[in-house]
């Protein structure tokens, strides 16, 4: 009954009553009529609805962008001495190709030596064994920390024999300002005394013989050789470590492993240079907490632009030593870094 419309109900009643003679149930069909048209108009009414939602779908704002740094096409910080980085438009990091990553890193290097052609070993020394004793008492400690203990050391005991016999407890208080001074004492009369029974009194030049003396290893054994004996090596310090993953030259943890990849982007006749070019960047400008970006000359060069402040008046009060004429650490600098502006550290006694 449900199918037929309202009127049409009433009309077949009228027929059933003249053939049956019964009255035809008019109220139910009636019912079923409005049942059903009252359905559809709900039906109607549920879509409706619908429609309208369809049509005006909530949209979600989108988050705002990030604002992201963008290093300036050259530098604009005033770095003491510093030539301004040339205009470069480097490819992003994570799709560089090799050859782009060795041209990029070859450009760093170039550009650090215009901003530090005095580059130098920052420890103080006038022969190759005072300069591995020093390498290795710099350990968990500053260079200006070192170069201001020395000279005491060196004064008392001035030969591989003579530290090697000298008492343990003397030499204790001498390298207590460097700090882990016990440790430190075994270590430099170890080296000491191997080196006098096992090499005559002289610091070998070979990188498989000074990795056998108590307390050195390859960082230790490519400062010396690089430095007293003229043989190219990278030095891969704290700060060496640090600056190389920031300009994504490598993604490595491990010294060694970073050595061999950072080593494979240059000529071997330059790893000594880079070495010091890298880690006087590291100490002056490009610090681990707060690098001084807006005052840094190769920043158009770096994926890490941004890490740090980028006002150049802000990171100009970030720099260090020479650059921000402060003293540097050795207390008898090269001639080439008092010419550039820089300032001997002060003694011991005047520290």
């Amino acid at each position: 009954m449900g199918e037929h419309e309202p009127d049409d109900g009433k009309k077949t009643a009228k027929t059933a009553k003249r053939a049956t003679g019964k009255k035809a149930p008019e109220k139910t069909a009636g019912t079923a009529g409005k049942k059903a048209a009252a359905a559809g108009r709900k039906a109607a009414a549920k879509k409706a609805p619908a429609k309208k939602a369809a049509g005006k779908v909530p949209v979600k704002k989108a988050a705002p962008p990030r604002k992201v740094a963008v290093a300036p096409k050259k530098a604009t910080a005033a770095v003491a001495g510093a030539s301004p980085a040339k205009t470069v438009a480097p490819e992003p990091p994570g799709g560089e190709s090799r050859t782009a990553l060795v041209r990029r890193a070859r450009r760093i290097d170039r550009e650090l030596a215009e901003v530090y052609p005095y580059a130098h070993p920052e420890l103080d020394f006038e022969n190759p064994f005072q300069l591995l004793v020093a390498t290795v008492l710099s350990a968990q400690t500053t260079d200006l920390r070192v170069n201001q203990t020395t000279p005491a050391l060196f004064a008392k005991y001035p030969t591989p024999e003579d530290l090697a016999a000298a008492v343990p407890e003397e030499v204790e208080e001498i390298l207590r300002p460097t700090g882990f001074f016990r440790a430190k004492t075994k270590s430099v009369m170890g080296l000491s005394k191997a080196l006098a029974e096992e090499f005559g009194g002289e610091v070998p030049g070979r990188l498989e013989d000074l990795v056998k003396l108590p307390g050195v290893g390859r960082k230790t054994a490519f400062v010396v050789l690089g430095n007293a004996f003229g043989r190219p090596g990278i030095t891969v310090d704290t700060h060496f470590q640090r600056l190389v993953r920031r300009w994504k030259w490598t993604a490595e943890t491990d010294p060694d492993k970073i050595e061999a990849a950072v080593g494979s982007l240059f000529p071997k006749s330059d790893w000594t240079m880079l070495s010091h070019h890298v880690i006087f960047h590291g100490r002056r400008i490009c610090h681990a907490r707060k690098p001084a970006c807006g005052a840094c000359p190769i920043a158009p060069l770096c994926p890490a632009y941004g890490e740090g402040e980028t006002d150049p008046e802000k990171a100009k009060k970030l720099l260090k030593y020479e650059k921000g004429g402060f003293p540097g650490q050795r207390l008898k600098p090269p001639q080439s870094y008092l010419d550039a502006g820089g300032k001997p550290a002060p003694p011991l006694a005047a520290g």
